[in-house]
């Protein structure tokens, strides 16, 4: 039996356990792990052996599925999916069927990701009427207003991602949309950008902005490296909008013959084609770290972890099968691909155990050989399950013709935000945020985090006291603080100490064994400078990203992790999570 914190069953009870009507819980935290293992195994044909293994692999905290899975295997028409991609025709009747279905979607638990660029510019000509469009951000407000009528299957608000590509008349006023903090705030936005755009910004070239309606360019020429110094000042002053890169996101799409990938979920770790879902789930890598002594490379159990991502890709490859589709189209798309997100949480904390900093050279050399032992094992469980069960459909379109391959995407690195939590893990592949903090997780509900290892390095290195740790809780991390060995300070960095050059190569080092893309928020102290942003976007565009999204502290007022005492006083005021949390 599996046990869980009394925060994490807080979370359970509110998010995940099943009610009667009357809306009491009826039932355990381990109940829920083997309706979870119940359902996922129903298509085997040895039910039995392979629930116990779902079930034990769960009730270890060894892997997480994604939150829809957790809550709604084994309910009824239960939608166990996170990621969706719905397109945005340039139609009044088009768009509004498309809000209607994210809609639907929202309801069961998943994020939809849009690009709105087909739309036509804002008093561009509407033949149909004679009267002028309204534009793209017209209709985001709209989805906006409508995803804020509908709450996630008493799990989430719904959560979107807007993008717009660089070249859309409209993208000046798209990238100054939320510059007034609590604007549209049910989405991230992020400009969708190429190498023509970053070169040309780079060298201080121009670009043409082109008519969706026309595909031809307006006549209007604009500086590209203009238009990369609005994106940056907009994410200096507020965090938004993120950055995709598409010419990478392109140049690694495994099904071509689908055509390219123009959008992706809300935080932007799964490009997906249109009417496209996927499932993710996450290792928690402590976990896989032994007693042993010595180098990195003999303190990970690889024979678990290799057993462990076989029996994983089989569980969210089964998800594909067992899941109820909401739409005809969205069923055809992801069954056709059969594209899953296997990923990857606690990997600050596995450095913290194995006393390496995040900002290393050894750090890289770490996630080199963890990821890409991942992914290889990935790709051997599914050229397993491609003979045992046959190739995803559209294999023919793909780069994988002539060989066996059960799915076109196998990993994904996601936030883990919710899902850490449960199992008191760091999330996805971020840094510390804090020694000690506030995280907002339940409808405006916050939770006090206190780093435990850090307490037990103080003690055992005999500098800890009380008044050490009251003042890591005011200041959250060591800097500032004095009496700190230099090693501690250095594995203890949080990432607000770490340069932005180092989350970016830690980001890259990760995108390099990942099919999909990479969540991560590369963090910047309040002093950062707008030249700080622009010089991380070139970086991460450089070093092979596949988008960016940063956030430079206090430029909200309401933030989702808290640091100060001041702070917890604030945080027991409600305030809307701004971005997806698994």
């Amino acid at each position: 039996m599996t046990t869980f914190s009394e925060d994490a069953i807080r979370i359970l009870e509110k998010r995940y356990l099943l009610r009667d009507p009357s809306g009491k819980v009826t039932e355990t935290p381990d109940e829920m792990l083997r309706r979870v293992a119940v359902t996922v195994a129903g298509e085997e044909s040895d039910k039995a052996m392979w629930e116990e293994s779902f079930y034990e692999l769960m009730a270890a905290h060894r892997f997480l599925p994604n939150s829809p899975t957790l809550a709604n295997a084994g309910r009824p028409k239960g939608q166990l999916a996170a990621c969706f991609v719905l397109p945005v025709e340039d139609s009044i009747e088009g768009i509004f069927e498309t809000m209607k279905r994210a809609a639907l979607i929202h309801k069961t638990g998943g994020g939809t990701g849009f690009s709105f660029s087909k739309i036509r510019p804002r008093e561009d000509a509407v033949s149909s009427t004679g009267g002028i469009a309204s534009g793209p951000l017209s209709f985001i407000r709209a989805y906006n207003c409508a995803t804020d009528a509908i709450k996630q299957g008493g799990m989430r608000r719904g959560a979107n991602m807007a993008v717009l590509d660089y070249w859309h008349p409209d993208i000046f006023d798209f990238i100054q949309a939320k510059k007034e903090e609590g604007a549209l705030t049910n989405f991230n936005f992020s400009v969708g950008v190429d190498e023509v755009f970053m070169s040309e910004a780079a060298r201080g070239g121009e670009i043409d902005l082109l008519n969706p309606r026309t595909g031809r360019p307006t006549g209007q020429r604009v500086s590209a490296s203009s238009l990369f110094d609005i994106i940056v000042k907009a994410a200096w002053e507020n965090g938004e909008p993120g950055i995709l890169f598409f010419d990478h996101i392109n140049a690694a799409n495994t099904v071509p013959g689908c055509g390219p990938l123009r959008a992706t979920n809300p935080c932007g770790e799964q490009p997906l084609f249109d009417y496209e879902s996927c499932n993710l789930g996450s290792l928690n890598l402590p976990l896989y770290l032994t007693e042993a002594e010595g180098d990195f490379r003999g303190r990970i159990d690889w024979g678990l972890l290799g057993r462990d991502v076989y029996t994983a890709v089989r569980f969210l490859d089964n998800v594909i099968d067992v899941n109820h589709y909401v739409f005809p189209e969205i069923k055809e798309m992801t069954a056709g691909n059969r594209k899953i997100g296997l990923g990857v949480m606690g990997f600050a904390d596995m450095l913290v155990e194995l006393g390496i900093p995040y900002a290393s050279d050894r750090a890289l050399e770490l996630t080199d050989a963890l990821m890409g032992f991942i992914k290889d094992k990935c790709n051997e469980a599914s050229t397993v399950l491609g003979w045992e069960k046959g190739c995803f459909p559209n294999i023919d379109k793909s780069i994988y013709q002539g060989k066996y391959r059960r799915n076109a995407t196998l990993t994904t690195i996601a936030p883990t935000g919710t899902l850490s939590m449960l199992v008191e893990s760091s999330s996805g592949i971020e840094p510390l945020f804090g020694l000690n903090f506030v995280k907002e997780a339940l409808d405006g509900k916050h939770f006090s985090i206190t780093n435990s290892r850090f307490e037990k390095a103080a003690r055992k290195r005999g500098f800890w006291s009380r008044d050490l740790m009251d003042e890591v809780a005011l200041k959250g991390g060591l800097k500032d603080i004095d009496g700190i060995p230099g090693d501690i300070r250095e594995v203890f960095a949080t990432g607000f100490e770490i340069s932005p050059a180092w989350h970016i190569k830690v980001q890259a080092a990760f995108q390099k064994h990942v099919d999909n893309a990479v969540s991560k928020t590369i963090n910047f102290p309040p002093e950062a400078s707008v030249d700080d942003i622009k010089s991380a976007y070139m970086q991460a565009w450089r070093e092979g990203c596949k988008g960016l999204t940063i956030y430079r502290m206090g430029s909200r007022e309401n933030q989702v992790l808290k640091f100060t005492a001041k702070d917890r006083e604030r945080a027991e005021n409600p305030v809307k999570c701004l971005t997806c949390m698994d």
